[in-house]
């Protein structure tokens, strides 16, 4: 039985959707009744999600297309890059899928990513829904409409915004997630607190424990607060011109951390949760947060079971190599590395950073 749900919106004109959060949502044909109908779905999943879910959805979606498709990817983040793109095309090309076709990600956020990037080129673009299995895509990377692959040099690089027709944050589906995965998607929740609401912070400060036993209470108010921010940002600024940069707070240390371990070495959250601590620290040292500040973010950081310490990723010479890194960071220009800082707890600003105060916080934020 559908359980009460939650909703919240993104408006973006034309291309607004809603995001339901709550549980029981998975196989409930009722809420796909606002996306398009056509004669043809290829649910996109991986071989982990697939044997768990796949059917309850091919179940819910039976109703509305004729053929419903399926395509499993393998799971990882190191999976993320063309040779497996080209997979999904291999889909809708062999079963002769048109432009009406309805794409489904049903999977954590790589899965997203490479569905959503896969229905933005198809046919120049092919309408697609978002069904996260993961904390973190539910809270972060199934909202807003960023879709992308990994290239060797650099996390996300390659990809377009695009936008679903509907997310559905079934909580019931985090029953079967890793403990190390749902950590991660912890990460994704925590920022949201340091960039626009320390009221939020100081809930999870009091409710990370409800969270790590996932009580479902507590992560329909956590998934629900991430969104309605997200949301805020998103409708404010959709391409990242300005605004939306704060989400990626943490993430400029974090995708050095990822790309200089190997896809895959690290989770997402585990290379933010320390990138979290990095760039609150670089914060610090700009005189825009104090200590204390930073000691509560890497307690809470560490309470959630993440890494708050980087990695080393060259022992060489591992700061030219966070610094190498950086400098093909999206949110780099010029070759000038620029950093999501906390300017003050609860507001977030993009901020150049001279490198000798940068290799100051990476030598003092590894790991030995």
């Amino acid at each position: 039985m559908l359980q009460p749900l939650q909703e919240v919106r993104i408006d973006l004109g034309d291309r607004s959707y809603r995001i339901a959060i709550g549980s029981g949502l998975l196989a409930e044909p009722s809420l796909y009744a606002t996306v398009p109908q056509a004669s043809t779905a290829l649910i996109v999943s991986n071989t982990t999600v697939g044997p768990l879910y796949a059917a309850q959805l091919r179940t819910a979606l039976n109703g509305r297309y004729a053929r419903i498709h399926e395509v499993l990817l393998p799971d990882g983040e190191e999976h993320k890059n063309w040779q497996v793109l080209q997979r999904i095309f291999d889909a809708l090309l062999s079963h002769g899928c048109d432009r009406k076709t309805v794409l489904f990600a049903l999977g954590g956020g790589v899965v997203g990513d490479m569905t959503g990037f896969a229905a933005a080129s198809y046919m120049r673009g092919v309408p697609f829904v978002q069904v996260p299995t993961t904390l973190l895509a539910q809270v972060d990377s199934s909202v807003g409409g960023k879709t992308a692959i990994n290239h060797p040099l650099g996390k996300n690089m390659i990809g377009a915004f695009y936008q679903p027709q509907l997310v559905v944050c079934d909580l019931d589906v985090l029953d079967t997630l890793p403990a190390r995965e749902f950590s991660a998607g912890l990460a994704e929740v925590i920022k949201y607190g340091p960039i626009a609401d320390m009221a939020f912070f100081a809930w999870l400060e009091s409710n990370i424990d409800a969270l790590m036993a996932r009580d479902r209470a507590a992560l329909a108010h956590a998934v629900r607060r991430c969104c309605e921010i997200k949301a805020q940002v998103v409708g404010a600024d959709e391409r990242e011109a300005g605004l939306r940069a704060i989400l990626n707070f943490g993430h400029t240390f974090g995708h050095a951390i990822e790309a200089g371990m190997g896809y895959g070495a690290w989770l997402h959250g585990e290379g933010v949760g320390a990138g979290m601590v990095m760039a609150a620290e670089l914060s610090r040292r700009l005189g825009l947060v104090d200590a204390d500040f930073v000691r509560r973010l890497t307690a809470l950081i560490g309470r959630a079971g993440l890494p708050v310490r980087g990695a080393v990723i060259d022992a060489n010479d591992n700061v030219g190599r966070y610094l190498q890194l950086m400098r093909v960071d999206k949110k780099a220009e010029g070759g000038e590395i620029r950093f999501v800082v906390i300017d003050g707890p609860g507001r977030a600003a993009m901020r150049p950073a001279p490198d000798a105060l940068v290799r100051a916080v990476i030598e003092d934020c590894f790991a030995p």
